[in-house]
């Protein structure tokens, strides 16, 4: 009866199925046993079974050599076990009882949390916290580990960018906004949203950080995959003791850079009040995962974040991204115009400008006259482009047509022209002076005078409330690795692009396919 209950837990009162002794003799055996784990037997068992089979299988009058994990040191076992997937080690520890208490080796789950999260932390600071790695594994990180990446969240028009990273022991959601108008250069701005801790071994706390009130408790919970969202459970910690009036002036001095004298525009009131209004809601959001754009040699530049100049809207975020004969420019950040999700700028990969001379190109008009050149061009193919579509599908079957040939085009190049071939630099060419025509307006006068490329593309145009939308030709201008710019035409108006250089982890697409589905999926939100 002892023996049962070591194997199994189990008597004969509560219907055991191991063989009881029949007599004396075989109770007195089963007595003499040494106590050993069921499950260290099934490993040393398996482990024999295999020596055996690399013996050739002959037989032999001496039992095969006893090997098993079960044999190796401890600390050899802690070395071994550590190596694994966090996600692993659980089902170990039920293989037996000597896994299981050295699974309980909180080195090894230090080395996991090093190794799949980023954390070193100071093991002083875990003692003061009385908590374990194991803790900070099970109860914190591996619950947690969905929500970390980019997010944009649902703000109306607005948008946003939301980094959730692992900050010592800490999992912090960082609310990334561009710097104020017009300076493009600047770095990126930043301010907790929410954080995630541990609190002496109990459950991870989730704390908002929202207003000027400290933290207080909040609440995050997963929607489904690649979707949460954040509650706070105390709003009033986001009010200010001087009401409404000094919550907007805070606002506008951190948002903007200003101060209520500095809103002279009327529009631009309206902007900023309604954009404060929406802010008043952060309380309580939805966030959607959002993926980096994969990257590619043949890519004209790298794509990634940018920061974008937009008039009275300010500078916003938008993301640049290559799709075979096009580039396309979504933004992150968006405006009650153009809002969040949409493409604001589209280039056509196929069609060079080749801008006039210095002199030539300070004339407006000569520009335009360039670019409506490419514009009547690019219509036109795709016009045959779309008859051929039609004849292709029609029900009966037409002769070839002879293609219509376009007007003459002395300063773009040939529309089967790449910019490049294949596998070759993304920029050899050597750059040439930019000026902006008189006339085009632009928020940043401190844009490069050198351009290395210049590209047709539309730009997105839209009346209040995303109403009448329509894409107009412009001009494409890239200026290095890490700056581009685009003049619209018909507004007479230049947007310059500054990178976002900041490396974000767990962002980057699971496959090609993943990220065009991301990009329709924040695009049918505002549409």
């Amino acid at each position: 009866m002892a023996e049962c209950v070591r194997l199994c837990d189990v008597g004969p009162s509560r219907r055991c199925r191991c063989r009881q002794p029949s007599g004396p003799s075989e109770t007195a055996a089963v007595n003499s046993k040494p106590a050993t784990d069921a499950g260290e037997e099934h490993v040393a068992a398996g482990a024999a079974a295999l020596c055996g089979a690399g013996s050739g299988g002959s037989a032999s009058p001496s039992p095969p050599p006893r090997c098993s994990l079960l044999g190796l040191p401890p600390e050899l076992l802690v070395k071994i076990f550590a190596s694994l997937p966090g996600t692993d080690l659980p089902s170990l520890a039920q293989v037996c009882t000597t896994f299981r208490r050295i699974l309980h080796t909180d080195a090894i789950w230090r080395l996991r949390c090093q190794e799949e999260y980023g954390v070193c932390e100071n093991l002083r600071n875990l003692e003061i916290m009385g908590v374990s790695w194991r803790d900070v594994y099970a109860k914190l990180l591996h619950p947690y580990r969905h929500i970390l990446g980019l997010w944009q969240p649902d703000s109306g028009p607005y948008g946003g960018l939301l980094n959730v990273v692992v900050d010592g022991l800490f999992i912090i959601g960082w609310m990334y906004l561009p710097p104020h108008d017009p300076h493009v250069d600047d770095p990126m701005r930043f301010k907790p949203l929410f954080r995630i801790h541990l609190l002496e071994r109990k459950s991870a706390t989730v704390e908002c950080m929202y207003g000027h009130r400290g933290p207080h408790l909040g609440h995050i919970q997963i929607v489904k995959k690649d979707e949460f969202s954040t509650k706070c459970n105390h709003t009033d910690h986001h009010r200010m003791s001087g009401g409404r009036q000094e919550e907007f002036r805070t606002w506008l001095r951190e948002e903007w850079g200003w101060t209520l004298e500095d809103i002279f525009h009327e529009h631009m009131q309206e902007l900023i009040l309604m954009k404060f209004i929406y802010s008043q809601y952060d309380n309580c959001l939805t966030y959607r995962r959002i993926y980096l754009p994969p990257s590619h040699p043949d890519d004209l530049i790298r794509p990634g974040l940018f920061k974008g100049t937009y008039d009275i809207h300010g500078l916003e975020i938008v993301m640049l991204s290559f799709h075979g004969k096009h580039a396309r420019a979504t933004k992150i950040t968006g405006d009650p115009n153009i809002p969040a999700g949409q493409q604001t700028v589209e280039i056509n990969l196929m069609h060079r400008i080749q801008l006039p001379d210095i002199e030539n190109l300070r004339n407006f008009n000569e520009l335009s006259r360039i670019v409506l050149e490419v514009h009547e061009q690019v219509s036109q193919e795709q016009q045959r482009q779309k008859d051929r579509t039609e004849d292709s599908e029609g029900c009966s079957w037409q002769g070839p047509r002879e293609p219509q040939q376009g007007p003459a085009q002395p300063r773009v190049g040939p529309p089967t022209e790449k910019v490049r071939e294949p596998g070759a630099p993304a920029l050899d060419g050597h750059p040439v002076q930019f000026v902006l025509p008189v006339g085009v307006i632009s928020s940043n006068e401190d844009y490069p005078r050198t351009c290395r490329m210049c590209l047709y593309g539309t730009g997105l145009i839209a009346d209040h409330g995303f109403a009448s939308p329509k894409r107009i030709p412009g001009v494409f201008i890239l200026f290095d690795e890490d700056h581009f710019g685009f003049i619209w035409l018909e507004l007479k108006s230049f947007s310059l692009y500054s990178r976002v250089q900041v490396t974000f982890q767990n962002a980057d697409a699971p496959s090609p396919q993943a990220f065009e589905e991301m990009l329709k999926d924040i695009q049918s939100l505002t549409s």
